[in-house]
């Protein structure tokens, strides 16, 4: 019991500071007196100022004195150290408390800082610390929400009607079977596309091999490749195309306009489809415009983030099997390579854009 309460002093770093410095204040201040004591004792005795007898009381009252000033010294420089130690150890004590609170799973309010140094910094840094947590684990249960909703109802339909063709009520036919495959292959892009997010989530760690890539080829290539589902939906595909070099990763700026154009066909409502790439200063500016489904200006910087809908109360028909995960793969992609993302919109036009940093030569001009 008396070692716990020895070993007090060790589990509070205010009584360590105080202790130490008090010590350090306390020898600094007893050295200094006695040095003083004994010169003037020395003085007097040399010069023989005084008779014995008052020597003798002159060295008694330097001691008093020296005792009684270095006493009154110390007490002094505890009391204004203690104020001081108080004072830069409350923010520790406050951060204490809020990892305190972070351990126990709640995400305590931010913590104003008190001054600009190393402290201050500290607690700018928990700040942001705890405020990116916080979104973290917001976004992860807002995701898992999100597969679990996207799941449920493909799920449901399989059941219901497998379990209707397994007790005979329902007997199969190729309407049945067609739309059980679509079910199927609806599941099947979910889950690509959410491995999909998970890679380039994960390549955030590594940094990127990025090669010169001749973006007008790649841009034209994509383009050809989409001919077929335009004559199929009777839609053109009006492409304009500056050639340049930009750097980046060439299956990630595939996979970024492919996820465009499908997403364009998807929700289409007009004849035409625009693609346009054009060079501007130190990055090269890809653009897919057209037609669709009015989407409300403040739901435009939302469109990116995963599963968002412009109107999730909607029961899709003929975007039914759109799984809300393409444009928040572009912009992950995008943003990995060094690039941006954003839509521009009148109402009813609706233009997504994407850039991707251009090749420079050693002068800072575009090669």
């Amino acid at each position: 019991m008396h070692i716990k309460h020895g070993m007090f002093w060790r589990k509070h770093l205010t009584m360590k500071l105080i202790m130490v410095n008090g010590l350090v204040i306390a020898v600094v201040i007893w050295l200094a007196g006695v040095s003083v004591k004994d010169f003037a004792c020395m003085v007097v005795a040399q010069y023989e100022l005084v008779g014995e007898e008052k020597s003798r009381f002159f060295n008694e009252t330097m001691e008093f004195y020296l005792w009684r000033a270095s006493v009154l010294a110390i007490l002094v420089a505890a009391v204004i150290h203690y104020v001081f130690i108080r004072k830069i150890l409350s923010p520790l004590k406050r951060l204490t408390e809020s990892t305190r609170l972070m351990i126990e799973g709640h995400y305590p309010e931010p913590i104003e800082p008190d001054s600009h140094d190393e402290i201050g910094q500290l607690t700018r840094h928990f700040n942001e610390l705890a405020k990116t947590l916080k979104r973290t684990e917001e976004n992860r249960k807002r995701l898992l929400s999100n597969i679990s909703h996207e799941l449920r109802t493909p799920l449901s339909n399989l059941n219901g009607y497998l379990e209707a063709l397994s007790s005979g009520v329902m007997e199969g036919n190729r309407e049945l079977y067609q739309s059980l495959l679509e079910e199927s292959q609806y599941l099947t892009r979910l889950v690509e596309q959410l491995h999909h997010l998970t890679v380039w989530e994960d390549r955030r760690k590594f940094s990127l091999d990025q090669t010169e890539i001749k973006i007008h080829e790649l841009l034209q290539q994509t383009i050809q490749a989409f001919r077929l589902e335009s004559e199929k939906r009777g839609v053109s595909l009006d492409a304009s195309i500056q050639e340049g070099v930009v750097l980046g990763e060439e299956d990630g700026i595939k996979q970024v306009m492919n996820n465009l154009l499908k997403n364009a066909f998807m929700y289409n409502t007009g004849k035409e489809i625009g693609i346009t790439g054009k060079r501007e200063q130190t990055e090269y500016r890809i653009t897919v415009s057209n037609m669709g489904e009015p989407i409300p200006e403040e739901a435009r910087d939302l469109v990116f983030e995963r599963f968002y809908r412009v109107d999730p109360s909607r029961h899709r028909e003929k975007d039914r099997y759109g799984t809300g995960l393409g444009l928040a793969i572009v912009k992950e992609i995008v943003e990995r390579l060094g690039g941006k993302v954003g839509l521009q919109s009148d109402g009813r036009k609706h233009t997504f854009w994407v850039t991707f940093p251009v090749k420079m030569d050693k002068g800072g001009q575009e090669t």
